[in-house]
C-alpha cells in the first residue's frame, strides 16, 4: 500500500463529503434547515452541529489527546437553542471541516501505524481515520437526503440526473 496515496485519497474523500453536504443545504430554505420530519428526526441543523462538535473533539490534537474531548456536549449537539442560528450552525460547520481537513492534511505515512485513542479505546491513526470517514459519509448521507426531501421539484442533482447515465458512459474503443 502507499501510505501517502492512501492520506491523499481520504483527505479527497473528506472534502468530497464536505462538497456535498453544502451542495445540498444551499438548496434549502432556512425553514427547512431547522426542520424535521418526525419528532424522533435530527434536522439538518442538528446533524450539522453533531458533524461539528464530533470533528472539533475527534481533530483536535488528533495525535496526542483521546478523541473524546472533556469539553465536548455531545447532548447538546442535538438539540437547538435560542443561539443556534443558521449563520451560528454554519460557523460551527465550517469550523469543525477546518479542523478536520487540517489535521488529516498534517498527517504522514509514518503516522499511519501510531495508536490513538477514541472514547478510551485504541485505535491505529488508519483505523481512526476510517472511522471518521465512514461516521461523516453516514450523516452527509442523511443531509442529503433530508434537503433532496425539502427540495423537492427544485432539487439539482449532485451527481448523474436519473435516466442521464448512459449519456455519461465513457465509448468504449
Amino acid at each position: 500500500m502507499n501510505e501517502q496515496a492512501y492520506l491523499n485519497d481520504c483527505l479527497m474523500q473528506f472534502k468530497k463529503l464536505k462538497t456535498q453536504a453544502d451542495r445540498s443545504i444551499a438548496q434549502i430554505t432556512d425553514e427547512h434547515f431547522f426542520a424535521v420530519l418526525d419528532p424522533e428526526s435530527n434536522s439538518i441543523a442538528i446533524l450539522m452541529k453533531h458533524v461539528a462538535g464530533n470533528m472539533k473533539s475527534r481533530w483536535t490534537d488528533f495525535l496526542i489527546s483521546d478523541g473524546e474531548k472533556p469539553n465536548r456536549d455531545r447532548d447538546n449537539e442535538f438539540e437547538i437553542s435560542a443561539s443556534d442560528s443558521k449563520s451560528a450552525v454554519r460557523a460551527a460547520w465550517e469550523e469543525g471541516w477546518a479542523c478536520t481537513l487540517n489535521a488529516v492534511s498534517t498527517l504522514t505515512p509514518n503516522d499511519l501505524d501510531k495508536t490513538v485513542t477514541v472514547l478510551g479505546e485504541a485505535h491505529s491513526v488508519f483505523q481512526a481515520i476510517n472511522r471518521q470517514l465512514t461516521h461523516y459519509a453516514a450523516h452527509v448521507g442523511q443531509i442529503v437526503f433530508l434537503a433532496k426531501h425539502f427540495a423537492g421539484s427544485n432539487w439539482q442533482t449532485l451527481t448523474i440526473p436519473r435516466g442521464k447515465s448512459k449519456a455519461c458512459e465513457t465509448p468504449k474503443q
